[in-house]
């Protein structure tokens, strides 16, 4: 829990000060409340023509100040309301604002005179002696007129204005803990979510797994219910990664036996699959995509995007530091539809784009996997189209990739292949 040095951390000084004012109305006497220093935090209420008057003396007031301080360590010392004489001469009350035994300040209230014989046995608030104002007549006849009351009426006042002070200070102690334990949960919930996200990133061969291994109707009822707790949940981010994830899985399943698609379900399939990556790498990706919606009924290979898009994020995302972006477009051309993914990663070497073509390219891990998804894609549009329909690799070292695919016009919705 974090350390609490100020009176205002944990009370607000509006309502204090509203607080403050009604005790002063309904009772006469005099309040104020004040730091640790003795240093007042709100706004006299109801203060004493006397007070008043001595304070315009910068002595006086240091006095007054160094009293109530006093005054106020006194109370914290026993934990309950200190009643004691003012240097002035008059009877005030100093109940302690305290937090796990921290003194922070207290509220200050009095200004008035009782029975004579009773504050002979009072305490001084601070020093050894009242000062003397008999040599000034205004103030002396001001101490006159103070306002009068008894002993019992004090000390019920200084436990009402405890009972208030304790009552503000575990209110708003019962806030701060509850905001501390919401913010432990957030950042619980922040590490797991992160952790789901990592756990969630994409291979071909669990893709694989999952289509062997699970009901693909069960796999979508698991992944709709996680989703709809997210949303009950609160957890937007969770939810919507969720469901970019089904409608990919839906998308592989459903089209295994089928080789043709439109292109706008394979751009679909290509943005869920930035979306999950962009959740995945946060503010290190970028991407946009601009499609042509006269292309979008255009029939193109299934699997045609995807592969060069996860070879950006893999090759020129991944391993910057800071990032990059990722852009995918879609116009119509005479000949057909111009698909392209552009990068700003750090580019492909020359001698290396033909062999990633050919397949002949030898590389480890994720990079050949992407590897192969590109030579595949390459083939299957040459075998569809004919040669001249391939893909192109332009790339600048340090300056991006890329890639252009071309998709005849006969491929149109209606008109077959």
């Amino acid at each position: 829990m974090r350390v609490l040095l100020k009176i205002t951390d944990i009370i607000d000084v509006e309502v204090l000060q509203k607080i403050q004012d009604s005790f002063s109305d309904a009772t006469g006497l005099a309040a104020v409340t004040v730091d640790y220093k003795g240093n007042p935090i709100t706004k006299y209420s109801n203060f004493s023509e006397f007070c008043n008057c001595v304070r315009k003396d910068s002595n006086n007031r240091d006095c007054c100040y160094h009293s109530d301080a006093h005054g106020g360590i006194e109370s914290a010392r026993s934990g309950k309301p200190s009643i004691y004489l003012c240097h002035g001469g008059l009877v005030d009350v100093a109940v302690p604002i305290m937090v796990k035994g921290n003194y922070l300040g207290a509220i200050m209230a009095g200004q008035v005179k009782i029975d004579a014989e009773e504050m002979k046995r009072l305490p001084l608030g601070a020093g050894h002696e009242l000062t003397d104002f008999s040599g000034h007549s205004e103030i002396t006849e001001l101490y006159e007129k103070a306002i009068t009351t008894t002993l019992t009426q004090v000390k019920s006042a200084a436990d009402l204005l405890y009972t208030i002070a304790n009552y503000l200070v575990e209110k708003q102690m019962i806030h701060i803990i509850q905001e501390e334990l919401h913010n432990k949960n957030i950042e619980l919930m922040e590490e797991v979510k992160l952790r789901s996200e990592v756990e969630a990133s994409l291979k071909e061969a669990d893709l694989k797994a999952l289509q062997a291994q699970i009901n693909p109707h069960f796999l979508f009822n698991v992944l709709n219910t996680i989703g709809r707790l997210a949303l009950l949940e609160g957890a937007e981010k969770t939810q919507d990664m969720i469901y970019a994830f089904s409608d990919m899985m839906r998308y592989t399943l459903k089209k295994e036996k089928n080789n043709v698609v439109s292109l706008k379900e394979e751009i679909e399939h290509a943005q869920n699959y930035l979306s999950i990556q962009k959740m995945r790498l946060g503010n290190r990706l970028n991407y946009s995509v601009q499609i042509d919606e006269m292309t979008e009924d255009i029939l193109c290979p299934f699997m045609t995007i995807q592969p060069f898009v996860e070879n950006a994020i893999i090759h020129a995302i991944e391993p910057n530091a800071k990032g990059g972006t990722v852009k995918i477009t879609a116009e119509i051309q005479k000949e057909g539809a111009i698909l392209k993914v552009i990068d700003d990663g750090k580019g492909i070497p020359k001698d290396q784009i033909q062999k990633i073509l050919e397949g002949t390219y030898e590389a480890d891990g994720r990079e050949k996997n992407t590897g192969i998804g590109i030579n595949n894609a390459n083939k299957r549009l040459m075998y569809y189209y004919g040669v001249d329909y391939g893909v192109e690799i332009k790339s600048e070292l340090e300056q991006g990739t890329e890639i252009t695919i071309k998709i005849p016009r006969k491929s149109l919705v209606g008109r077959g292949l």
